[in-house]
């Protein structure tokens, strides 16, 4: 992993900077505010818009809720229902990358959405839902639908994701609002692993996976309404020739 990023580090210095960076560079060098003031600049705008921060939000909660029955007990339901090993437990989350590279060459071969927000909540809420199954599986092609169909919407979804931000946020800030993503879409990542064993302990495997499948869905309806999607979407559509132009004029 190490030699990955001394190699990825090696890489970025051969490419070249865009004039325009170039030329604001001094500009940079004076002016440029501190990592608390970026900070402060990412976090403020991400409060002031509304589609965004229900967005943020939604998707702390989901990854929440699944990951850590995805990541820790998983492998409970294919060694303790399903009587399999490491092999059938290789091929469910094949399954699961095979479902997750179909979401994703369907999004990117198709014309953006009208409806790209309402879209996306509709991917991540009703894509977890089969989770909810998973605790009563009772044959291995079942887990591998389920998980394939899990896949499928939670690539759709975030391949609609990162180009929202590449379209709708401003490029001066595309940097910190994508860390700020990254950093609150995770942040609850470990924590969602490190409960999910001790709450194995206390509550049976079906009713932990049919927590992880129905609250991204109720969430998801929380977050669209509240984030007012269905308006949003309709005011900023992005489904045009040339988007940034359109967006960049109003």
């Amino acid at each position: 992993m190490a030699l990955c990023h001394l190699a990825a580090l090696a890489v970025l210095q051969f490419i070249r900077r865009r004039p325009e960076y170039d030329a604001a560079a001094p500009e940079d060098e004076q002016g440029q505010p501190g990592i608390l003031a970026q900070l402060r600049q990412g976090v403020g705008y991400t409060m002031r818009t509304r589609w965004l921060r229900w967005t943020l939000l939604f998707s702390a909660v989901s990854v929440f809720s699944f990951i850590g029955p995805f990541e820790v007990l998983l492998p409970f339901i294919v060694g303790d229902q399903l009587h399999g090993d490491a092999t059938l437990f290789g091929y469910a989350l094949a399954f699961f990358g095979i479902g997750s590279a179909a979401g994703s060459l369907l999004i990117a071969s198709s014309r953006f959405p009208r409806r790209y927000l309402s879209l996306m909540t509709a991917y991540w809420c009703l894509g977890t839902l089969p989770l909810a199954l998973v605790g009563y599986v009772d044959a291995s092609w079942l887990l591998f639908a389920i998980l394939a169909v899990f896949g499928l919407t939670d690539a759709a979804g975030m391949v609609i994701w990162g180009t929202l931000l590449q379209r709708r946020v401003p490029k001066r800030l595309l940097g910190r609002i994508s860390s700020l993503d990254f950093f609150v879409s995770l942040a609850l990542m470990p924590v969602s692993m490190a409960v999910a064993g001790p709450l194995s302990q206390v509550l049976s495997l079906q009713a932990i996976f049919v927590f992880a499948g129905v609250i991204s869905p109720i969430f998801g309806i929380i977050a669209w309404k509240a984030g007012k999607f269905a308006k949003d979407e309709l005011a900023n559509p992005l489904d045009s020739p040339d988007p940034v132009a359109e967006l960049e004029s109003s």
